[in-house]
């Protein structure tokens, strides 16, 4: 607002003294409400503009840096065509530069231009203009930086919802492709999208999913990080019963499959529930390769979570309980690094799980040029002087090393965070009871995650019960041509996929 603006408003405070609900038939006095609601708001400003046909003087409130200025200029320099005044032509006329609706209160109008919106008060009226003008600087649709693949499409999610939403309807133009609006946050009043695909998203599973984003009273979502934790089924549980991801074409994926995609604006992550244990595991580029290799490399990483979660354990064990399980020539060399060593295997296995953890956790919040050179660099330096100085054995360092690099195969960054947590859990029974503490504790976990529901399905559906249909696309995949059937894990009305026969030469 300017200078000469806020001196008028000072000036004229007493015509505000009272904070009333309704739409004065001053156009200014609207104005006087409105800052006075606002405490007088630095970036809310105010243009005063007459139609001079008629000589009704009118007034244009908007929030700087929300709006196409522009398009502002254009309401300005037209009003000197406008040639009546009746409601319907006044909601015409705007409506030729943006979508206008008419509202009648100064609640209304305040969400309206908070949002941003543009407001226009016009003498003589006690009801006001909304016109759509919204223009926030957004950035650029760019690669996915938590799901990278080398075969695939390269947009990902940015933190406009519409942009979002837009991309998922170009990938999925089916006019039974759902997205159902809800505002959440009586402060942040952030809008999310339900987005489903009608007749083959599970009816029981929508009408969950409402109930639950009904339910909750908090007055900020700042991100899709807040919706996860307030509609999850289970609190107590290092493992993630809802997904994220920042690829359209992910979700468009999760879509066909009878699921439900929760969009946040603000965010350039999308939730997908259900959930399920096996689907952490699962790239975009599984489906862009051929099926024997997206398999093979599938396994792989199932094979690395091992790794991930039970090497330090497995070797701590080994070591202190059972040496007639290791060769008596590298049982010998074993014994020889060990021997000028401090510490028991357990405590160099831990002390060296939190220097990993550290630089890991160093490498991801500095700078990106830097961080790589301190994860890589300090790893290795560290983990050397550590040897030469005897304080740990080279053997340690290596598993703790092999650990280290399998726990970044996980596709899913929030399916890794559990098996970190974890490993430091096998390790401790490993120290206390050797194989049989990692045997009861590997049990312990499998209990848990078959307790586990996402929306109602169980988390390892997938895997048991055994369903001969939901195996096609779970621990491998199979071509796509024999994927005639969407998973059973949800209630679908529409079942089949597809009826593409094996592909043949001869045909």
């Amino acid at each position: 607002m300017s200078v000469r603006l806020r001196r008028r408003y000072k000036q004229n405070k007493h015509l505000a003294t009272h904070v009333h609900d309704h739409i004065s038939p001053h156009a200014v006095n609207n104005f006087h409400q409105i800052m006075k609601r606002t405490g007088e708001s630095d970036d809310i400003l105010h243009r005063s503009f007459t139609f001079p046909t008629n000589k009704t003087k009118a007034s244009l409130i908007y929030v700087d840096g929300t709006v196409d200025s522009q398009a502002i200029e254009k309401i300005l320099s037209r009003a000197k065509f406008y040639s009546d005044n009746k409601d319907e032509n006044y909601l015409s006329y705007f409506n030729e530069v943006g979508t206008t609706k008419i509202h009648s209160s100064i609640p209304s109008i305040l969400n309206e231009l908070l949002s941003g919106h543009v407001i226009i008060f016009i003498d003589g009226q006690t009801d006001a203009y909304s016109v759509s003008l919204i223009k926030i600087p957004e950035r650029s649709i760019t690669e996915p930086l938590t799901e990278t693949v080398i075969r695939g499409p390269r947009e990902g999610f940015i933190e406009s919802l519409r942009v979002n939403t837009s991309l998922v309807r170009r990938r999925l133009p089916d006019e039974k492709l759902r997205f159902e609006p809800r505002t959440i946050g009586s402060r942040t009043k952030t809008k999310i999208n339900i987005a489903y695909i009608e007749g083959v998203a599970d009816e029981s599973l929508l009408t969950e999913l409402r109930q639950r984003l009904d339910r909750i009273e908090t007055d900020s979502i700042l991100e899709d990080g807040n919706i996860e934790e307030l509609i999850q089924d289970a609190t107590y549980t290092p493992f993630p019963t809802v997904y994220s991801s920042e690829r359209p074409d992910t979700v468009t994926s999760h879509l066909l499959e009878g699921k439900t995609a929760i969009f946040v604006d603000g965010s350039p992550f999308v939730l997908i529930v259900p959930a399920l244990f096996v689907q952490f595991f699962h790239n975009a580029e599984d489906h862009t390769q051929r099926a024997d290799i997206a398999s093979l490399v599938r396994l792989l990483r199932f094979g690395a979570a091992f790794i991930a979660l039970l090497a330090p354990s497995l070797y701590i064990a080994i070591t202190t309980f059972h040496q007639e399980l290791i060769p008596t020539r590298l049982l010998g060399n074993l014994a020889a690094q060990s021997e000028g060593t401090p510490f028991p295997t357990f405590i160099e296995a831990v002390l060296m799980e939190i220097t990993f953890e550290i630089l890991r956790e160093a490498g991801i919040r500095m700078p990106q040029p830097v961080g790589q050179a301190v994860s890589i660099v300090g790893a290795i330096v560290i983990g050397q002087a550590a040897v030469q100085a005897g304080i740990f054995s080279a053997a340690v360092v290596i598993v703790v090393s092999l650990t280290a690099i399998a726990s970044f195969v996980f596709p899913s960054y929030s399916m890794a965070s559990p098996f970190r947590i974890l490993r430091f859990g096998f390790m401790g029974l490993a120290a206390s009871f050797g194989l049989l503490g990692i045997s009861v504790g590997f049990t312990a976990m499998l209990l848990h995650l078959s307790s586990l529901k996402s929306f109602g399905i169980p988390y390892m559906s997938d895997l048991s019960p055994f369903v001969y249909s939901d195996q096609k696309d779970a621990l491998i995949r199979l071509p796509k041509w024999m994927m005639k059937e969407r998973p059973k894990t949800t209630d679908h009305q529409d079942v089949e996929r597809q009826h593409t026969r094996k592909p043949s030469p001869d045909q």
